[in-house]
């Protein structure tokens, strides 16, 4: 197994648990958000002013880095909210739809339109949610505030990806995270202050949970996946990054006593595979002049 694909697998798994420690309660919900954020920052400030990495070209690419920033911290507190109001699994499995909004929006304001696989894909993710959460919630609109908080949380990342890829064409990938996770932990400790959410009073295993994922789910996670990303197809890794939904699944059974039923394992797969689908691409081998195999993606 090469590097990148290493860093890929540890990189999952780092983020895999993060619902896991949101859902054991051990501190507020957004308060959690914040110190996820700020551990993060304390870490990566001092190492890009220090590596003089830190340089924003313009004032424009600075504001919009900045509304990255903000924008996940509102994904990351919704989503927070919603794993502590339903199930680690319920909350990550839809907050998971997030390249079908991306797909959406890039419908309506990017050149590049999704493919018709695509919007195959999307038809079956969104029957795999209505799967998952049940029927009946959807014939009686009978939504709760963790269902609708799970679904923002996908679109908010959704608006963040679309935001950041057009900002990453003009900036280093250094300090666009840099500047944007301390605008999210700047931006959560606000809302966390105006929430009346307390900073302090946690027990051990909560400061413990609140490093935990500070360092693993932020920091390292991301630096992994980044790196991944550099080395590896895009569509690779954010197909692989399904696999998150799958081992937050299974961390919730093992270690919170999540139940898990079969209604939600069947919802799941097609939620997930539905996704796949708006990936698919056709490879078409072609014989290069020294006689080596290359390939070219056509997308339908």
């Amino acid at each position: 197994m090469t590097k990148p694909r290493i860093a890929l697998v540890i990189g999952i798994i780092c983020i895999s648990i993060f619902p896991i420690l949101v859902k054991l309660k051990l501190s507020p919900a957004i308060v959690s958000a914040f110190y996820r954020m700020a551990i993060a920052a304390a870490v990566l400030v001092p190492f890009t002013f220090l590596s003089g990495k830190f340089k924003i070209p313009s004032v424009k690419l600075l504001f919009l880095t900045m509304l990255c920033g903000a924008i996940f911290a509102l994904d990351v507190a919704v989503w927070n909210i919603s794993i502590q109001e339903s199930t680690a699994t319920q909350a990550t499995l839809l907050t998971n739809l997030s390249p079908v909004w991306v797909g959406i929006g890039a419908f309506f304001f990017l050149k590049n339109k999704p493919t018709r696989n695509f919007w195959i894909g999307t038809v079956i993710a969104i029957f795999g949610m209505i799967t998952l959460v049940g029927f009946h919630f959807f014939v009686n609109l009978d939504f709760n505030l963790a269902f609708v908080f799970a679904i923002l949380s996908g679109v908010f990342y959704a608006i963040y990806m679309l935001v950041s890829k057009f900002v990453l064409y003009d900036i280093e990938v250094l300090p666009f995270i840099t500047l944007s996770t301390l605008t999210s932990a700047v931006f959560l400790g606000i809302l966390s202050y105006f929430m009346n959410e307390p900073f302090t009073g946690f027990g051990e295993m909560g400061w413990i949970s609140l490093i935990i994922q500070g360092l693993v789910c932020q920091l390292a996670a991301w630096l992994l996946l980044g790196y991944a990303t550099k080395h590896m197809r895009a569509t690779r890794v954010s197909v692989s990054l399904l696999g998150q939904a799958v081992l937050t699944t299974i961390f919730a059974w093992m270690f919170i006593n999540e139940e898990v039923t079969l209604q939600m394992i069947v919802g799941g797969i097609i939620l997930l595979f539905g996704i796949r689908v708006t990936f698919y691409s056709k490879k078409i081998p072609i014989i290069g002049k020294e006689g080596e195999t290359a390939e070219i993606i056509s997308n339908d």
